[in-house]
């Protein structure tokens, strides 16, 4: 039976397939292109035939992904006025643009302007929208439409069931983009401008961290020249929620983004050791910037003999008095402490020039050189301005308790000074048992030495982990750029957490930008978030509950159990459903459960592992399911999660997350007693 050719679902589709065929000889035009005669040189034939590679990449066509998810019908040529009798232009809104043989579009790229009303327009401002369209997909494929016409009068506002079922839909494999589903509230962040940070305080499944990526995407479509010399980073708590999150640009046909972890950023040395909790909350405590550059800069001492410099016949003294003169200039002006030193001989050879020129000669700049390299001026900075390797002061300052106090005096007092002493003093950079924490410090110093190379923009997610150290190191990689800072303070597990945002973002260098908080729940349903804000009055007091939309309220049960055969059962049975299950329980806990999974041969991932349809369930240690989501939870023994931490109050937080990461069920099963936080009659 054939289909009308006036049936509007079977216009939808030509419009697919037309389109994937323009987006075919798109990228079968740049496969044709010969570079042959068009490069001087093999160094640029190599950056073009890069360039052309990764174009080739980003025109891919993904089969089961839509190459557009909406369409707009404008009442007037946008930015025109309206002809009497004339219609408006329709736009099909995608992921990627798509143009025809003659250049026409046939896919809008959904961050153009003209997109823009996609997710802004309503009844009460439709923007000069007609009709919004939004399409339903399976596999690929065009299977239903929704219509708004916004600017009828007679047409009621209406929540999108087709916007409701993407929100909901099940989630197998990383994470996935959120284009056609991004709301005002979001889209006013995604499209903020570069030149400003924002820092966006969201709880679970506020779409905090999809925002923060395609800000990113939009900010590369907006100012892609500049951000293409500049660079983008996305940095992320651990390497497990950077591989759940490393498809979601790629698939917006944005593939030069670097993704690190602050880890990354800070490897100047190998972490062989851990540090206590006290000593890690001093050593990332923003004080010890202090400590590190009265350390510093000790190493500079005045000057108490001339320079006397011999060319030739001639012999040219630089008085103590004036060396010391050179030197204070030098520290009054505050520049670092390795471009001081480079700076250094040269001065000492201007002085000796002014000499050179009273006397009669005429020296030039390769005077100047010479005498800066002099054996007699070298020895001279060598003695007052001496080289410094970052690891070997952090190493002495944390090896050496007179060095410490020496330099710690006023800032740190007797306890904290012991606290990050090591009681095991290393006797060399590679043979020291260097945390984390001691990384960060090493880094510090390395700037204070030698300024770091500033990105474009940097995304920042899960911030409220972080130390004011480590804020001050993601800092220095965005000094002359922007960040977008993602985060949520109830979910901070870390003895050093985040107590508000804006002292973090002082510490970050952007004390200057704007805060803005996501309070609409797209992911966790109604019960689960509900249920979970218990613990909110413990961990963050005056933060503002999420309010979740979803319309499907969810699966949410609490569940006595007597052991770990009902904790395998109850895992068993989320895995009827579509989508993914996570169990997620108290890091002491997983080989324990581990075991019994194997012995009830259900197979299962770690997370990070990308789970297949073979393959749905991941058993996540408490400790890393931050960031993480799955369709369903099995959440093993609240009390044993809360009591992993080092304390009550992070044990709080450490649970808030886990109960969380549910998007259409959560079990919480419990052999040992509720934390009292959660106390109240059981939901069911």
């Amino acid at each position: 039976m054939s289909t009308p050719v006036d049936d509007p679902l079977s216009r939808e589709r030509s419009h697919l397939s037309a389109s994937r065929s323009a987006l075919r000889a798109m990228r079968e035009d740049v496969e044709a292109l010969d570079i042959t005669d068009v490069t001087a040189n093999w160094v640029n034939a190599e950056v073009l035939a890069r360039q052309i590679e990764e174009r080739i990449k980003a025109l891919a066509d993904l089969s089961d992904t839509p190459l557009f998810f909406g369409r707009l019908d404008y009442l007037r040529a946008p930015g025109a006025e309206q002809a009497e009798g004339a219609e408006g232009e329709r736009f099909y809104i995608g992921r990627r643009h798509v143009h025809d043989a003659d250049g026409d579009p046939m896919v809008i790229d959904w961050r153009a302007p003209v997109s823009q009303p996609f997710y802004r327009a309503s009844k009460k401002d439709p923007m000069d929208i007609a009709l919004r369209r939004r399409f339903g997909y399976t596999r690929g494929d065009i299977t239903a439409y929704e219509d708004e016409h916004l600017s009828d009068p007679a047409e009621a506002a209406r929540t999108s069931k087709l916007l409701q079922q993407e929100i909901e839909r099940p989630r197998v494999g990383p994470m996935r983009d959120i284009v056609a589903t991004i709301q005002p509230e979001q889209d006013e962040i995604v499209r903020s401008g570069l030149s400003g940070t924002v820092c966006v305080q969201g709880g679970p499944g506020t779409g905090k961290t999809a925002v923060g990526l395609h800000r990113v995407a939009y900010l590369l479509y907006a100012h892609r020249e500049r951000l293409a010399r500049t660079g983008t980073l996305v940095i992320g708590p651990n390497r497990s929620f950077l591989h759940y999150i490393e498809q979601v640009l790629p698939a917006l046909g944005e593939l030069a983004v670097q993704q690190a972890t602050v880890e990354d950023l800070v490897g100047h040395v190998e972490i062989k050791g851990t540090d206590d909790a006290t000593a890690a909350v001093v050593k990332g405590d923003a004080r010890m910037a202090r400590v590190l550059r009265r350390a510093l800069y000790s190493h500079v001492t005045m000057p108490t003999e001339p320079v006397v410099v011999v060319r030739g016949s001639r012999r040219w003294r630089v008085a103590a008095y004036e060396l010391e003169e050179i030197v204070r200039e030098l520290l009054d002006r505050d520049i670092r402490y390795g471009a001081a030193r480079e700076a250094l001989p040269q001065r000492i050879a201007h002085a000796v020039l002014v000499q050179m020129e009273r006397s009669g000669e005429a020296p030039d700049d390769r005077v100047q050189d010479a005498v800066a390299r002099n054996s007699a001026v070298k020895a001279a900075v060598k003695a007052v301005w001496p080289a410094v390797d970052p690891a070997k002061l952090v190493l002495r300052l944390l090896s050496d308790p007179d060095f410490l106090a020496g330099h710690a005096a006023g800032i740190l007092d007797e306890e904290e000074q012991k606290a990050v002493l090591w009681t095991k003093p290393a006797r060399s950079v590679k043979s020291a048992q260097w945390s984390a924490a001691d990384a960060v410090l090493i880094d510090e110093a390395t700037d204070l030495i030698q300024r770091t190379h500033s990105l474009g923009h940097v995304v920042l997610d899960e911030a409220q982990d972080l130390s004011p150290m480590q804020y001050r190191a993601v800092g220095r990689r965005c000094t002359t750029g922007s960040a977008t800072v993602l985060g949520d303070l109830a979910q901070g597990t870390t003895p050093w957490a985040t107590r508000g945002w804006e002292e973090a973002l002082t510490h970050l260098g952007k004390p200057e930008a704007v805060i803005e908080e996501l309070t609409a729940g797209f992911r966790v349903p109604t019960d689960v978030i509900t249920y979970a804000s218990r613990l909110l009055p413990h961990i963050a007091p005056g933060l503002t509950p999420v309010v979740s939309i979803r319309e499907n309220p969810g699966h949410f049960e609490v569940r006595p159990v007597a052991g770990t055969t009902d904790v395998v059962d109850a895992c068993r049975a989320s895995l009827r459903h579509e989508g993914s299950t996570g169990l997620i329980a108290a890091d002491a806990r997983v080989p324990e459960l581990a075991a019994a999974l194997t012995e009830a041969g259900i197979p299962y991932l770690g997370p990070g592992e990308e789970t297949t349809q073979e393959t749905r369930l991941t058993l996540v240690p408490a400790s890393l399911a931050k960031g993480l989501e799955y369709d369903y939870v099995v959440l093993d023994e609240p009390r044993a999660v809360v009591d992993g931490e080092p304390d009550e109050r992070t044990g709080l937080r450490r649970l808030y997350v886990a109960l969380t990461r549910a998007v259409s069920g959560l079990v919480v099963t419990h052999a040992a007693g509720l934390p009292p936080q959660l106390a109240s009659t059981p939901l069911r």
